[in-house]
């Protein structure tokens, strides 16, 4: 099979694409990003702050911030532990792996251009619902926290994350038109 019969096949082509751009961004993000940025803080910074915000409206007393909080990751119910917030946990790499896929599956642009941060957004809220979960999930019973972040929670967020790709695909990506032979 030639090459240009292989980059002619759109399945192949957008997986070649998805795989390169991730390993671009998997590069960038561990060679520079996660270390000479503040990306990573900012967006668990912003988790804890909508998460405590959204614990607190639902009528929850927060975890009292110690000292030195600038430095804490960690959102909680006051009575409980609380929940430490790590960079895997942040969702970072979901949203680069969301705007992979709308970038190399084939579109119109300026349905990509407001797509992706529509789905940034709304996978960022997902995020911020998934720790409130967990946090009144740890005042129930702290054994069931981990099944719940390693399955119940992966499984919703990157469900949610498919169905989102699955949605632009099929609105704003090419159609397949169907042949029929008489």
């Amino acid at each position: 099979m030639s090459l240009k019969r292989l980059w002619g096949n759109p399945f192949l082509r957008f997986l070649f694409l998805a795989c390169l751009l991730y390993l671009a961004w998997y590069i960038l993000y561990h060679g520079y990003i996660n270390e000479h940025t503040l990306l990573d803080r900012k967006v668990i910074d912003n988790l804890i702050l909508l998460s405590g915000s959204v614990l607190e409206t639902l009528g929850y007393t927060l975890i009292p911030e110690p000292p030195a909080a600038e430095q804490i990751r960690t959102v909680g119910i006051d009575g409980t532990y609380g929940l430490w917030i790590g960079d895997p946990c942040n969702g970072v790499s979901l949203f680069a792996l969301f705007s992979i896929f709308i970038l190399c599956y084939p579109g119109p642009w300026r349905t990509k251009l407001w797509f992706i941060p529509f789905g940034l957004v709304t996978l960022h809220l997902i995020n911020v619902l998934r720790i409130v979960a967990l946090c009144i999930i740890v005042t129930y019973d702290y054994a069931y926290l981990d099944f719940n972040h390693n399955y119940t929670f992966t499984i919703l967020v990157n469900g949610y994350m498919f169905l989102l790709w699955i949605w632009w695909a099929s609105s704003y990506g090419p159609s397949i038109k169907k042949k029929v032979h008489a």
